[in-house]
């Protein structure tokens, strides 16, 4: 028996799933971030943007809705590598001056994620003739644009700040500080 051909309308809905998954988890993760976070500036963004992820998980149910598919998430592997590799940072730098750059970046790989995958969705849903869940998924994409300009700028001034420390520390310890990194022992 021949199996049916995939479709792009199959593409998006495994894609559907897929980012929902991730957004569920996205969700957790920035809970999690604005825990671990000393910055109030990158605690703030991350406890924002975890309320902007649970209303575009919602979006994400209405777009389901409007393809007359149910709201299954699949699990999504890249997603799972992310946010253990943010875990493994927050062990690893946890207690560090660079703990919250670290967070920022790791926090800007999930976005670049989300706005690679929600760009995609957003493209194949115009194609599909689903304008509804176009504009639904755009509305997201705007948010995961703006919140990785945001961290892009928390994270230059927590960086600048983490530079000066490291530069502080290096010169009170008759070093040659440099910006950008710490010196070996």
């Amino acid at each position: 028996m021949a199996t049916k051909q995939k479709t792009l309308q199959d593409a998006f809905y495994e894609t559907l799933k897929d980012v929902y998954y991730a957004e569920k988890q996205s969700v957790r993760a920035l809970k999690k971030s604005a825990k671990a976070a000393a910055h109030e500036e990158l605690r703030h963004a991350f406890e924002t943007h975890a309320e902007e992820s649970a209303n575009q998980v919602e979006r994400l149910q209405q777009v389901f809705e409007i393809i007359g598919k149910p709201a299954r998430a699949k699990t999504c592997e890249a997603m799972q590598g992310l946010t253990a590799e943010m875990e493994d940072d927050l062990e690893d730098f946890g207690d560090s001056p660079a703990a919250d750059a670290v967070l920022a970046a790791c926090a800007q790989a999930v976005e670049h994620y989300e706005i690679a995958r929600y760009g995609t969705l957003k493209t194949w849903a115009i194609q599909l003739g689903y304008k509804d869940a176009a504009k639904l998924l755009d509305d997201t994409l705007q948010e995961e644009k703006k919140t990785d300009q945001l961290l892009s700028q928390i994270a230059e001034r927590i960086n600048a700040e983490g530079s000066e420390e490291d530069s502080g520390e290096a010169s009170a310890k008759g070093k040659g500080g440099g910006k950008g990194g710490r010196q070996a022992a």
